[in-house]
């Protein structure tokens, strides 16, 4: 599997905007299929979007509306535009482009967090 770092996450208040970054430690590689996830503490991990290599989207009912997941032309950044953030937002973000992973995710099969490995992720903190 491509080593991917994630960059961009910090503090915001309730309202505020963060704009994440996933790309390959070698950036030269490009991502296709391409998913954003979560993890907040005490929880476990959350699926919030995925790209697919068409440019289809698809997105958890709890972050519609207020986030956007896209890659840019030369397919080798992805990005997830969190606006509107809340403090249930808080959470260290992380992507990952395992497909097996992705699609597990996307049906909600148990243990599906289980299925790849997971890099150090950006910390995204929404307080007053």
């Amino acid at each position: 599997q491509v080593q991917l770092v994630e960059s961009g996450g910090g503090l915001v208040h309730p309202g505020g905007s963060l704009r994440l970054s996933c790309t390959a430690s070698d950036n030269t590689v490009v991502l296709n299929d391409m998913g954003w996830f979560r993890r907040a503490p005490g929880k476990q991990r959350e699926l919030v979007a995925v790209i697919a290599k068409s440019g289809s989207t698809n997105y958890a009912d709890f972050v519609k509306d207020r986030f956007t997941i896209s890659r840019d032309n030369t397919k080798t950044t992805v990005y997830l535009q969190m606006n509107d953030l809340e403090p249930e937002d808080t959470a260290v973000y992380y992507c990952n482009s395992n497909l097996k992973l992705l699609l597990a995710a996307l049906n909600g099969d148990s243990g599906w967090s289980h299925l790849a490995s997971w890099g150090q992720g950006t910390q995204v903190t929404v307080s007053r």
